[in-house]
C-alpha cells in the first residue's frame, strides 16, 4: 500500500509549459505516472506531449477528475497557485517552488486548511514517491524501489541518498514523502507520521530531520503520546551548525535553545526511536526492525 499517492492519482501540473514544469514532467510520466493536464493560464486548449493543457485549474478539474496538483509556478505566483488548486478542491497540492515569502505561505496555507480533506505538501520540497507506482515532484527517478520502509525528510538531498542507500541493501518503500525545509509549510512529521501508522504495509519509518523549527519535538511527542507502534529510525543533520547561523533551508536556524540537533535528539530517543549517526547507521538500523530483512554489510 501507500500514503498521498498510488497508481490510481490523477495528477495535474501547474507551469507545466514552463522549462522546469515541462521537464520534471516528462520525468513524473517515465515514471509511470497518471499525468492528466497542465495548466497554464492563456494556453488552455493546446497539449503539450498529448497531455492537455488548461486556463484553471477548476477547467482542469471538470474535465480530468484530477486529485493532485504539482505546483511548478515562479514563486510570485506560487502562493496563488496553491489557492487556486485547493479552491478547486484537490486533495493533495505539491508545491516544489522555493523561494516563496513566508507571509505568502502562511496566506495559501491558510486556504488549504479550510478544508478538512485538502493537504498541502511543501513548499520548497522535493515531493514524493511511492515506488513503482507514481511520483509527483523531482526525487530522481532510479532510487527507489518497493517495500516495507516509510521514509519522511525536511532536506531533499539527504533524502535522496537515505532511498537510494535503503534500495541498495534491498530495504525498499512504502511511500517518501518530502516536507520541504521552509519555516512555514504544509504537511510536517507528525502528520505523515499519522498516515503511516495508518497504513499496513509500512512496517517501519525513517525520519530525515535537520536543525531548526520543532516539527521534530513535535514528532516525537506525539510518538510518545499515542505509542506509535512501529519503529522509528531518526537522522538529524546539522549537529555542528553555530547557533543564529542559517544551514542551507530557511527553517534550518537555530534560535537560542530551539531547534538544535541534541535538543531534536534527545526528544526522539525519549520517545523511543533510534538515532543514527550515519546514513550507514540508517541502513543497519532500519534492517534491524525488520523480520525478513536482508543483511546489510
Amino acid at each position: 500500500m501507500s500514503v498521498l499517492l498510488n497508481a490510481a492519482s490523477r495528477v495535474l501540473v501547474q507551469g507545466m509549459t514552463g522549462r522546469e514544469g515541462g521537464f520534471h514532467t516528462a520525468q513524473m510520466r517515465a515514471y509511470g505516472t497518471n499525468v492528466v493536464a497542465g495548466v497554464s493560464p492563456g494556453k488552455g486548449g493546446t497539449e503539450r506531449d498529448g497531455v492537455p493543457v488548461f486556463d484553471t485549474v477548476t477547467d482542469a478539474v471538470a474535465a480530468t477528475d484530477a486529485d493532485v496538483s504539482a505546483i511548478f509556478v515562479p514563486a510570485p505566483f506560487a502562493a496563488d497557485a496553491i489557492m487556486e488548486s485547493a479552491l478547486a478542491d484537490i486533495a493533495l497540492t505539491v508545491c516544489i517552488t522555493e523561494g516563496i515569502p513566508i507571509h505568502d505561505t502562511i496566506r495559501a496555507r491558510s486556504v488549504v486548511m479550510r478544508g478538512g480533506n485538502r493537504r498541502l505538501l511543501g513548499p520548497n520540497c522535493p515531493g514524493l514517491v511511492t515506488p513503482g507506482q507514481s511520483k509527483v515532484g523531482i526525487i530522481p527517478n532510479h532510487i527507489s524501489l518497493p517495500g516495507p520502509v516509510g521514509v519522511v525528510a525536511r532536506s531533499g538531498t539527504l533524502m535522496y541518498e537515505v532511498i537510494q542507500a535503503l534500495s541498495q541493501a534491498g530495504l525498499g518503500q512504502t511511500t517518501s514523502v518530502g516536507i520541504g525545509g521552509d519555516p512555514v509549510s504544509g504537511l510536517s512529521f507528525k502528520d505523515v507520521l499519522e498516515l503511516f501508522a495508518k497504513d499496513p504495509a509500512t512496517q517501519t519509518v525513517v525520519m530525515i530531520g535537520e536543525i531548526g523549527g520543532a516539527s521534530e519535538e513535535e514528532a516525537a511527542a506525539w510518538i510518545a503520546k499515542t505509542g506509535f507502534d512501529k519503529p522509528v529510525v531518526a537522522f538529524i543533520s546539522g549537529r555542528t551548525a553555530p547557533p543564529g547561523k542559517r544551514m542551507g533551508h530557511a527553517g534550518a536556524i537555530i534560535s537560542g535553545n530551539t531547534g538544535s540537533a541534541q535538543g531534536k535528539i534527545d526528544a526522539l530517543t525519549a520517545a523511543g526511536a533510534g538515532i543514527a549517526d550515519t546514513i550507514e547507521d540508517v541502513v543497519r538500523l532500519t534492517s534491524g526492525h525488520l523480520p525478513a530483512a536482508p543483511s546489510v554489510r
